[in-house]
């Protein structure tokens, strides 16, 4: 017997039930009834509410969504900080109400941390440090650090991992997962915002995080892309000082990029750093195909002589040559004010499922687009905002049941981020033009002799893969044709669960039909005295009425525990 199997099993269904009480709390018994979750709540909590579940009075359901992510610990505040950077999707009000979780969470004591240091480095913390702060100067979800001073007198900061995070985290990994299955199956208005996609992305992006080693992985190669590139700073990790749940980087010294009053007080020239900061993320994403995807306020430092300085590196973005000519293509059509080619980019990021018809897809897009962007012919390009074109771009999605693919979300919420920071720097700031010279390099880089050259060659290489492969397959589809062995297999999308669904109700009319017979079989007894009697009534007319009763009874339980009254 798989004891630790169990044991794993069991824990995720309490910690199921206790997120689904959670939100039955905060008002979201609704949904729990939507999704068929119904079953993990109480059973007295359900006979008294009686399938109804009204919302907390006082709260909207952003405020209830918060406190809901807030109560339930480190991983759903990590994912309030993955969707309160996504408004395209969930709209303001609620990406508002979730960034309030960004710094509101608890540190843990300094003897857990202290010991954890330890154990990973396998030293006593005062054989490594001459000083180690006793307050966290910053505490996340994951993680929280400590300002330290080396034993060379060196200034660092550590970055310790919560104790036993990694454990929780899988655990809600698991439970997330089968909850966006039940949502996209139960809910089809969902599926557009892919909520297993999300949590696909989520779990990748949070087990990156989980491994230090993995961050300081990034930090080195961004190290690298920076080198001898002015007004960038990455700071430096220290070798030796890196396990997967503790690590000692360079202490950075500055003020949040949106500290405006400080910025301002340092002199250093905001329009300047605006588009300065545009700039390295540009090189980032149509360059080096390598970005710092968390471009929180709290992660870009800004120096006294005006240097952009990241910190935190364990969500990062990679973009391949494909997904970075295409990007380049979007933010060439925005330039050139060419909303028809903007479509086909779109199609072609990998926006239409394959069981839509593209041709006319594409011809109800443009129709459409040109409506919904038609103001902005007539605007300056520092006029249009970039999160608002991605909201025109959503509200069509949304009408022609399109889905972003996950991979494109860490792109998409990095540059909706930086232009909200920019936007602060400077109000003016032309977003859309500071890409156009990276996306021109991109363009010409796409036609030069070299390239061309080796998208033919790839091309070649295709056709001849696919000369050789053809005559075997078709060979192989002759000889099943001659054998009379071609099969056809089909699968109708969601018919179990509709034949179980069918078989349950029809069991409940059946059972629910005995039961019905049961009782009117009891009332011809008594009206026919049949004995034996116990005070005037039929004794075997009693008995099948309290069977019928009882079996009622279960009934009407089995169908309130299930969800679906």
């Amino acid at each position: 017997m798989d004891i630790p199997g169990l044991a794993r099993k069991y824990r995720s269904a309490r910690r199921l039930q206790q997120i689904v009480n959670v939100f039955l709390k905060y008002g979201f018994g609704q949904v729990i009834d939507q999704v068929h979750l119904g079953i993990y709540i109480p059973f007295k909590k359900r006979l008294r509410s009686f399938g109804v579940w009204p919302a907390i009075e006082g709260l909207s359901a952003a405020e209830s969504l918060r406190m809901a992510f807030a109560e339930l610990g480190p991983s759903f505040i990590k994912l309030a900080q993955l969707l309160s950077s996504r408004p395209d999707l969930i709209t303001d009000q609620f990406a508002n109400e979730l960034k309030k979780l960004q710094d509101e969470v608890p540190p843990f004591s300094l003897q857990e941390a202290g010991s954890i240091v330890e154990g990973e480095l396998r030293r006593p913390l005062d054989t490594v440090f001459q000083h180690f702060d006793e307050m966290p100067i910053a505490a996340a979800s994951i993680a929280q650090v400590h300002k330290a001073k080396l034993m060379d007198g060196r200034e660092v900061v550590v970055k310790v991992q919560r104790p036993h995070i990694r454990e929780h985290i899988e655990s809600d990994i698991t439970i997330m997962a089968f909850v966006s299955q039940l949502l996209e199956k139960n809910v089809p208005e969902s599926r557009f915002f892919n909520p297993a996609g999300i949590v696909d992305e989520f779990s990748r992006t949070v087990r990156k995080e989980l491994n230090f080693i993995e961050e300081a992985r990034n930090c080195a190669r961004l190290r690298k892309n920076f080198e001898g590139y002015p007004g960038v700073h990455i700071p430096k990790i220290y070798e030796g000082m890196i396990t997967e749940k503790v690590l000692v980087i360079e202490m950075i010294q500055g003020v949040r990029i949106d500290n405006i009053a400080a910025i301002d007080k340092m002199g250093v020239d905001k329009k300047r750093l605006a588009c300065h900061t545009l700039d390295v993320y540009f090189k980032q994403i149509l360059e080096d195909g390598f970005f710092h995807a968390d471009p929180h306020p709290g992660n870009l430092l800004i120096q006294s002589d005006g240097t952009l300085a990241f910190i935190d590196f364990g969500i990062v973005g990679r973009v391949s040559d494909d997904v970075k000519e295409l990007i380049a293509g979007t933010f060439m059509s925005l330039v050139r004010k060419d909303f028809d080619s903007l479509v086909d980019h779109y199609i072609e990021l990998g926006l239409v499922p394959d069981d839509i018809d593209s041709d006319s897809l594409k011809r109800e897009f443009k129709a459409e687009l040109s409506d919904l962007l038609e103001p902005l012919y007539g605007l300056q390009l520092q006029d249009i905002k970039f999160a608002q074109f991605f909201d025109v771009v959503t509200s069509l999605a949304i009408r022609h049941n399109l889905r972003i693919p996950s991979e494109l979300l860490l792109i998409d919420k990095t540059l909706l981020m930086l232009e909200n920071l920019c936007r602060q720097l400077d109000p003016e700031i032309d977003v859309i033009a500071a890409a156009e010279p990276f996306a021109s390099k991109m363009a010409l880089s796409d036609i030069s002799p070299s390239k061309i050259y080796d998208k033919t060659r790839k091309s070649l290489k295709e056709i001849s893969d696919f000369a050789q492969v053809f005559p075997k397959q078709m060979k192989q589809l002759f000889k099943k044709a001659v054998k009379d062995d071609i099969q056809i297999k089909m699968y109708h999308v969601n018919l179990p669960e509709f034949i179980k669904d069918m078989d349950r109700a029809s069991n409940r009319i059946a059972f629910a039909m005995i039961v019905s017979a049961i009782i009117l079989s009891s009332a011809i007894m008594h009206a026919t005295s049949v004995l034996p009697t116990v005070f005037g009534l039929s004794f075997l007319g009693l008995i099948s009425f309290a069977v019928a009763f009882l079996l009622g009874l279960w009934l009407i339980v089995s169908i309130i525990r299930s969800g679906r009254l």
